[in-house]
Order: structure tokens, then C-alpha cells, then sequence
């Protein structure tokens, strides 16, 4: 991507200073090689990442006002830190294997990132026209399909130009450094030609119009019961993804956008109940509800059904429109 190719040299000019001022408070060599540049937005960076990540994020104030982000691995930031708190290599290992991050690792890791922004600042601040300060913000942990979205965790959603750059550290295996920087403030350090602009967006658009996955019902039961639930939801014009009870849930969630769930349950015990902790959390993720259906229910059930997170409770035989009223209500609540 040929566009903003002075946001990248100084990007990389200030991780490669990051990584010598850090060796030095490591005790330890430390380097950051030069980046590559790639379009993404959160949906695409989340759902290519299974592993722990810690996101320091930084705010940029005076002339350039907008946020930032730069994305390790959980475990190469409990490497960092271990390393500064002078802990013995084959206990490191240890520590990021299990993945034991203690408040210590907290508060030096916090040293190391405050460094790192040392760095950035006085990269940026002789290289950009107008005056420019960088804030470190409180680092914070993020566990994919454990911790929950939100408007700002792990950061904002939204396009970004993500820069990745290979961290390395001698005697330790390490990951990639992913900075991500909305477009707008990508623009304002790094203003591009009207033109080239106009690509660059348009690049973003067309990779996230390819990338995007289809709004979806899952619709979970044995054979007749999925079978009625999904002649009821037929007419909705959503993609249904139907599977039995016992189906493999992420490669479901993996076939598309799932913005509602409709499960049908024979009985409704507590065992039968406890698919809910599986699939509430999940649909929670794209802002949608789960709603049970069930031969029959007791006041008992219902309550622990909406104790677990259910949004409402059917019963076959299914009124015309009822599931695809109970739909709109999901979708626009």
C-alpha cells in the first residue's frame, strides 16, 4: 500500500528507538523490525485472533487529536516484564506457557509501554509540522470469546490502517507488534492527495464488503423441532445456519454475522437449560438475544431461562408471524 508512507517511516523509526531504549532498561537486547501495512477493522483483527492480547492505547492531543493502538501478545508482554523484574528464564517460560500474569508484571509492563511512548513522542514530535503530545493510556487485557465486546474494549470498532512489525527478543520466541491507527487520525499525521485518499478508502470498503460475514439466525434442536422453527423464520430474508444440539458452536458462529438464536429443547431441565451458558455469551457478542422454545414450560424454567440470559420463551404450535415478530423485536430492540 503506497499511501501514507511517512506515517509508516515514522512509525517504524519510533519501534526501532523503542527497542533500543527498552534493551537498555531490559538489560536485555531488544529489536523491532520494520513493519508491513494492511487494512483491517475489529471484527476482522478479532476473529483472526484466539490468544490473550494486551492493547496499550495512546491518546494524541494538540494538533492531531484521536486515539491509537499497539496490540502484543499476552505472552511477550509476561516475557517483558519477567525479563525487567529479573525472573530466571526457565520460570519466564513457564509463566508465559500458563499464561500468569501477577500484579508485578502489571506495574512493569507499565514501565516498559511508558517507555515505548518516550520513543514515539520524540519521533513524532520533530517530524510533524504542528505541535504534537502522545499519552499513554492504562494498558488493559483482552481474552477473546472470554471478555466482552464493547463500544471501547479492546478498542473502538471501526476501519484502521494496521502496521505489524516482528518483536524480537534474543533467547525468546516472539510475536508481532500490531499498531492500529483510525484512518482519519492516519490522515491528519500523514495527509494524503485527495485522490490517493479516496483509494485508500475505498481499498477498506471493498475488503470489508468481502470480508463481511452474513447476518445469520442459528437455529439449534433435534430434527422436528429445527424443522418448525425454521419454516417459521423463512420468510425473515436472514441466512439460517441450523444445527443439531450437540453441533461444534464456533464453526457455526464462523458461517456467519449471528444476530439471533432460536433453540429448541425437549425437556427443560437444568441439563437442557445449560446450553444457554454456551450460546448466550456468543450471540452476545453481535448485540443478539437467544430464545428458547419448549413443548412446555414451568414458571421454575422460565426463570432460570431468563436468569441464564434467554431473551423469551416459546411454545409449538407457532402462530403465524409469532417467530418472525419475536425476530424484529431482537433486531431493533
Amino acid at each position: 500500500m503506497a499511501a501514507f508512507e511517512k506515517l509508516q517511516s515514522m512509525l517504524d523509526a519510533a519501534m526501532k528507538q523503542a527497542g533500543e531504549e527498552s534493551s537498555m532498561l531490559l538489560g536485555q537486547a531488544m529489536s523491532v523490525a520494520a513493519s508491513d501495512v494492511l487494512n483491517t477493522n475489529r471484527k476482522s483483527y478479532l476473529g483472526d485472533e484466539d490468544n490473550p492480547i494486551y492493547v496499550v492505547g495512546v491518546e494524541s492531543r494538540e494538533a492531531y487529536p484521536g486515539f491509537f493502538y499497539l496490540l502484543f501478545s499476552l505472552g511477550d508482554t509476561i516475557v517483558m516484564s519477567s525479563i525487567l523484574l529479573g525472573i530466571p528464564g526457565p520460570r519466564i517460560q513457564e509463566k508465559r506457557r500458563l499464561s500468569i500474569q501477577e500484579p508485578d508484571d502489571v506495574d512493569a509492563f507499565g514501565e516498559i509501554a511508558n517507555q515505548i511512548i518516550g520513543s514515539f513522542n520524540s519521533v513524532f514530535q520533530p517530524n510533524l509540522p504542528d505541535k504534537v503530545h502522545l499519552k499513554l493510556l492504562p494498558p488493559q487485557k483482552y481474552v477473546p470469546g472470554t471478555d466482552p465486546l464493547t463500544d471501547e474494549v479492546p478498542f473502538p470498532d471501526g476501519e484502521y490502517l494496521m502496521y505489524r512489525a516482528p518483536l524480537q527478543i534474543e533467547g525468546h520466541e516472539m510475536n508481532m507488534v500490531d499498531i492500529l491507527i483510525p484512518h482519519p487520525l492516519a490522515n491528519l499525521f500523514d495527509p494524503q492527495p485527495e485522490e490517493a485518499a479516496v483509494e485508500a478508502v475505498a481499498e477498506v470498503e471493498a475488503v470489508a464488503e468481502e470480508s463481511a460475514p452474513l447476518p445469520s439466525i442459528l437455529v439449534l434442536g433435534d430434527d422436528q423441532g429445527r424443522e418448525e422453527l425454521v419454516q417459521g423464520l423463512a420468510d425473515t430474508g436472514l441466512n439460517l445456519i441450523d444445527a443439531p444440539l450437540g453441533a461444534d458452536l464456533p464453526g457455526l458462529f464462523a458461517q456467519g454475522d449471528v444476530r439471533a438464536a432460536f433453540i429448541y429443547l425437549k425437556q427443560t431441565s437444568d441439563r437442557d437449560l445449560a446450553i444457554c451458558k454456551r450460546v448466550v455469551p456468543m450471540v452476545d457478542r453481535s448485540g443478539g438475544a437467544v430464545l428458547l422454545s419448549a413443548p412446555e414450560w414451568t414458571r421454575t424454567a422460565v426463570l432460570k431461562a431468563l436468569k441464564a440470559g434467554v431473551k423469551g420463551v416459546v411454545m409449538p404450535p407457532y402462530a403465524p408471524h409469532e417467530l418472525a415478530d419475536k425476530l424484529e423485536k431482537i433486531l431493533h430492540h
